[in-house]
């Protein structure tokens, strides 16, 4: 039974920066491909960037330059460095997981088949 556990959202002032972490539990053995999303109030859900278990990396264009996720392998844990942040960067953030599929779009929320509950991110 895979569980995603986010944490380290919070409230920050413009420009300032933030790391969410992802911890994952029960996913085993297959390659595997952890994404970041987003979600604002009355907005689509917004993926912003993914890392695969080779350690390749996507990014949103929205993100490019200002956001990295790295990992942590052994302790399971994705994480995402916010930095230069926007008033607009604010939402809900998620992290998902599914088994790394060639081809498979990278930034699609219905790709995935495991989430997070999400942490808020406020920037005023």
């Amino acid at each position: 039974h895979v569980q995603l556990v986010e944490s380290g959202g919070g409230s920050v002032q413009a420009g300032g920066s933030l790391t969410l972490s992802c911890a994952a539990t029960g996913y085993t053995g297959r390659p595997y491909c952890m994404g970041w999303f987003r979600q604002a109030p009355g907005k689509e859900r917004e993926g912003i960037g993914r890392i695969d278990s080779y350690g390749r990396t996507t990014y949103a264009d929205s993100v490019k330059g200002r956001f990295t996720i790295s990992q942590d392998n052994a302790k399971n844990t994705v994480y995402l460095q916010m930095n230069s942040l926007k008033p607009e960067d604010s939402a809900m953030y998620y992290c998902a997981m599914r088994p790394l599929i060639s081809g498979a779009p990278p930034l699609t929320s219905a790709q995935y088949t495991f989430w997070g509950q999400g942490t808020q991110v406020t920037v005023s």
